[in-house]
């Protein structure tokens, strides 16, 4: 598979799977995380098909498209572990998150994940939703749409 045919199947896959999640936390009360920001394409989606949530955006900087910059009040800008803990000590809780954190060096990527899971419980909702291009450790890992490959993309539950 081409580099080009590999990152549409990943942003449809990625597309696809949000809208999902939206649809399942309909009910839920809580906010969403986006953890990655990079260009603002995941945020201005994600503000698009839940317009009535409040979405945290971390990253280590600011450089997304000027269309796509999240409030200021709502953007936690540094590594993320202190990030996670500001929020779990301010008492967020998500019914939602999106990680999309990674260098595209795989095994570092899959290390980071792992690394950062404990923190990533910490602010998250009972029976929240996890969307993750990585595979993420002591969560319950479920089935997401039958549109997208188990690999591509995976799914959990807090």
């Amino acid at each position: 598979m081409s580099r080009l045919d590999s990152m549409l199947r990943r942003l449809t896959a990625q597309r696809d799977g949000l809208n999902w999640a939206a649809a399942k936390i309909a009910d839920q009360k809580g906010d969403v995380l986006d953890m990655g920001l990079g260009n603002g394409r995941t945020y201005d989606h994600l503000r698009e098909i839940l317009p009535e949530r409040r979405i945290w955006v971390m990253d280590r900087v600011l450089q997304c498209h000027p269309d796509s910059t999240p409030p200021e009040q709502d953007f936690l800008q540094g590594e993320a572990e202190p990030m996670l803990q500001k929020l779990a000590s301010a008492g967020h809780k998500m019914a939602m998150a999106h990680y999309d954190f990674g260098r595209g060096i795989k095994a570092d990527d899959v290390a980071e994940a792992a690394r950062l899971s404990p923190l990533i419980a910490q602010v998250m909702r009972p029976g929240g939703l996890l969307i993750s291009g990585q595979p993420l450790v002591g969560f319950d890992q479920i089935e997401g749409p039958e549109t997208i490959a188990p690999d591509r993309y995976l799914f959990y539950m807090a």
